[in-house]
């Protein structure tokens, strides 16, 4: 219908052509998707039980204690299960072959009635291959899955704790306005180790809590056998890393983050998958191809990675599985889902711009497929999980949405790094800034941000060390004077982060550590840096220092995000930008019922400044950078009410005059 009416008010011939052929392409992939709901119904009972697939497949321990173990190897000639239980016999235990490419096994209990395989022992999949090869895997539905201190390959590990996990707290509501602290488990800590989930628990949530942040983004969750690709090489997908801890400290972490209010979301990784075959899904039965295309189709040419089949049934079967065991299992509230634009696209946006024309959305370079997956999996959530939240990692727009609650507005962080790289300080563009943050369609909501992970990592740095580079090491005490460098890194750092939380979305987001301007870059132990830690930590340490000015940026982002919780702009329509006034260098806009006034010249404050406002009324001020707390200057007196006059002024009702220094927002 979105659709329709765009066809009827766009003057535009070509506009309303393609939004034609949108919705022609809209009517086809819901036809697909109604079609997959109709066979699931006939052939598996329906969507819930299609999706709790994790429930029959790898290994499930019966009422008897029997233990029922289940396989998909199309491509296999026979399959085996091997391990501690049987001294590792590689042919006492095989798997009947069903119909589908289906294997089954049962292992009757002890003769003292426990379970043949003992909870914490490992277990390997012994696959005789087509072509005479004997091959051995991990299941695909392992559940836990960790490495010895001096081995390589990870080993499939059977976990069956006697007492389960009990989940204490309630799920949160979802949030009205989403506050996002992406956080990744083993860097948060200043030790140079890979932190625990305890860890997190212990030392990280409060904090969250205590910025106000909402919502909790845990990434590098999902098993990947290469710490270094921060978690984007998934070789155990049902498997919680080990590498943290255990999944009943995993569980932990969640409960406690609910305790607190906080919703917490997976990034989850169903784009692509780890090219590891002894301890990935790749060639699980000998083939090249079971859970993706063969060849070159099913091999993404950038991330030297497999992509997957989603027209395969089994593979429908074992991601949307997968979605419900984060939920079910571990409680998280949502996901963001990683590397949307690749899988929308055959040429998985490599070497592709999208300048916002149509048809560079829709056409046949569209994988119909993944397309229909994608709907079918928020499709499913929302209808099981009501509150469950869904963040679209993607370059393009979203016409017609896909399902996902919100799609992460990638192009501003890219244009702050722009500028900072760029751009001298007077040669900031405001009215290029206001459009970057705005640049949305309506009722398309966006996670705004700053920066992410995308820019900490090496190669790149974080937006404090591009605004003070070096001079973090050597002036950031609070005991000696500012330099100036330090001086504008810090009031340009707020200044971003705010304007970027007010103008540019329905939702924020920071990465762990950059809410008190982390320095440096974010690098994992490799070859190419003899495995050090240095990099691969966040300093908390700065921060606890008080005589550093890390916690004046703390205290900011802390009251920045309180300030929002209290008056909900993330919620509210989009703003009414009044002002974008190149000469002055400032920026001026309303929304929910506050009014963000941001000067960014670089020698200039101003006095008597006259702004426009539609409310009319008293104003005071709420927020101010150039507090002293926040390491301001404190030019500006907050006892100061500030009072409309009826004179209209750049498309508002009313205007009044007021002072301005760095960054001030009223209240009304």
């Amino acid at each position: 219908m979105v659709f329709f009416c765009l066809l009827l008010i766009d003057n535009d011939f070509n506009k309303c052509s393609n939004a034609f052929l949108c919705l022609i392409f809209l009517i086809f992939v819901l036809h697909h998707e109604k079609k997959f709901c109709n066979l699931l119904i006939l052939t598996e009972g329906g969507f819930d039980q299609f999706t709790r697939s994790y429930r029959s497949f790898g290994v499930q321990r019966q009422p008897d204690n029997s233990l029922f173990f289940k396989e998909w190897a199309p491509g296999a000639e026979a399959l085996f299960l091997t391990g501690d239980f049987n001294d590792w016999n590689k042919f006492s235990n095989p798997y009947a072959k069903k119909e589908f490419g289906k294997w089954e096994l049962i292992l009757p209990p002890k003769h003292d009635g426990s379970p043949a395989v003992d909870h914490n022992s490992k277990l390997k999949v012994v696959v005789h291959t087509n072509d005479g090869q004997r091959i051995y895997r991990i299941s695909p539905w392992a559940k836990y899955v960790a490495r010895e201190e001096k081995t390589v390959i990870y080993d499939w590990v059977h976990w069956d704790p006697p007492p389960p996990y009990i989940h204490i707290h309630p799920r949160p509501k979802k949030p009205t306005s989403l506050r996002i602290y992406e956080a990744h488990v083993g860097i948060a800590s200043p030790e140079p180790k890979v932190a625990s989930y305890s860890n997190f628990t212990t030392n990280v949530l409060p904090r969250i809590k205590d910025l106000g942040y909402n919502c909790i983004q845990l990434m590098a969750i999902m098993e990947h056998v290469y710490y270094a690709c921060f978690g984007y090489q998934i070789t155990s997908y049902f498997a919680a890393s080990s590498r943290y801890g255990t999944p009943d400290e995993l569980k932990q972490l969640i409960d406690v983050a609910h305790s607190m209010g906080i919703v917490v979301l997976l990034d989850v990784v169903h784009s692509h998958a780890s090219k590891n075959t002894e301890d990935g899904l790749n060639r699980f039965d000998g083939t090249d191809s079971c859970f993706f295309h063969s060849p070159p189709r099913g091999e993404h040419s950038l991330w030297d990675s497999r992509l997957f089949n989603y027209s395969s049934w089994e593979v429908l079967r074992f991601l949307l599985s997968n979605l419900r065991w984060w939920m079910e299992e571990y409680r998280f509230d949502g996901f963001r889902f990683d590397g949307v634009t690749s899988m929308l696209y055959h040429h998985h946006g490599i070497g592709t711009g999208f300048s916002g024309d149509y048809n560079e959305y829709f056409g046949l370079h569209v994988d119909e497929d993944s397309l229909v997956y994608l709907m079918l999996a928020n499709h499913i959530l929302h209808t099981l999980y009501p509150d469950c939240i869904t963040i679209a990692e993607v370059k393009t727009k979203l016409e017609g949405g896909l399902g996902f609650d919100y799609r992460l507005a990638m192009a501003i962080p890219d244009k702050w790094i722009q500028i900072l790289k760029e751009l001298k300080d007077e040669d900031w563009n405001m009215g290029d800034i206001a459009f970057t943050l705005t640049n949305r369609r309506y009722g398309e909501k966006c996670i705004a941000y700053a920066e992410s992970h995308d820019q900490a990592l090496v190669g790149d740095k974080t937006l404090a060390f591009w605004l003070m580079d070096k001079e973090m090491y050597t002036n950031m005490s609070t005991l000696i004077p500012m330099s100036p460098i330090i001086d504008r890194g810090i009031q340009l750092h707020k200044m971003i982060r705010l304007l970027t939380h007010g103008l540019g979305g329905e939702g924020y987001l920071n990465f762990i550590g950059n809410e008190f301007g982390h320095p440096e870059w974010l690098d994992f132990p490799r070859e190419g840096n003899n495995q050090s830690y240095h990099y691969a930590r966040r300093q908390f340490n700065l921060l606890d220092t008080d005589h550093l000015r890390y916690c004046q940026l703390y205290a900011f982002d802390r009251d920045m995000n309180r300030a929002e919780d209290e008056y909900g702009w993330l919620a509210a329509p989009p703003a009414f930008v009044s002002a974008k006034h190149e000469g002055d260098k400032v920026i001026v806009f309303d929304r929910a019922n506050v009014l963000f006034i941001f000067n960014f010249h670089p020698n200039r404050s101003f006095q008597d400044y006259r702004v426009g406002v539609e409310a009319a009324g008293k104003y005071k001020i709420k927020l101010d950078s150039d507090e002293v707390q926040y390491g301001g200057h404190g030019r500006l007196d907050h006892n100061t009410d500030f009072f409309t006059e009826p004179h209209p002024f750049n498309g508002r009702s009313n205007s009044m005059l007021v002072n301005i220094s760095n960054m001030t927002f009223l209240t009304h």
